[in-house]
């Protein structure tokens, strides 16, 4: 069911990228949809817990933020390298303007996007029962204020990378899954 996409003469975009903030879907809706179409599927964040051998908030409370960029460059690159994967990226990936323009110029970018509150609930739930924060975003005083202020950052940079928007709040994985493959379908790309 592949297409080739795009009007003579353009770049051909073999690949799928889904964006947005953390808890958005990105990772199980990515699973499904290279399911759906038959392709690879690579979730950054398990290629950067490999490549560093620790978790996420190890990475960061040991190397730092910019070694976990760095890594997430090199994941992001290697990933789009491919030809009919679905990727999905980190909240933050969209932050270094390298990997904006990778994945415009190698892939149809889909923003799954997420109000602070949903965010807020979903991370909650990742994390219940559990003694340390599993993501970043929960360390600290009024996580709500810090996902508003981080996702105010990165919205105008997940808006001008996306080709399709899909809202996820109050919508199943599966629902999000079809809304997906509609935006894919307008897009020449399913």
């Amino acid at each position: 069911m592949w297409k080739s996409a795009g009007t003579l003469g353009a770049p051909q975009k073999p690949n799928i990228v889904l964006i947005g903030f953390s808890t958005t879907g990105k990772s199980q809706v990515g699973w499904k949809l290279a399911q759906r179409l038959g392709w690879a599927f690579v979730d950054t964040d398990v290629w950067i817990c490999g490549m560093a051998g620790k978790s996420i908030p190890e990475i960061f409370a040991e190397e730092g933020e910019a070694y976990f960029r760095e890594l997430e460059r090199q994941a992001l690159d290697e990933a789009l390298a491919r030809s009919r994967t679905v990727i999905a990226t980190g909240g933050g990936a969209v932050v270094d303007p390298a990997n904006r323009e990778l994945m415009a110029r190698r892939s149809w970018v889909i923003l799954l996007e997420a109000r602070p509150e949903t965010i807020l609930q979903r991370l909650r739930a990742v994390d219940a029962g559990s003694a340390v924060p599993t993501r970043p975003l929960l360390a600290g005083e009024d996580p709500l204020q810090r996902i508003v202020a981080l996702k105010r950052q990165r919205q105008p940079l997940y808006e001008r990378l996306a080709d399709r928007t899909v809202h996820t709040d109050d919508r199943t994985p599966e629902e999000v899954l079809e809304a997906v493959l509609a935006h894919l379908r307008d897009l020449g790309v399913w």
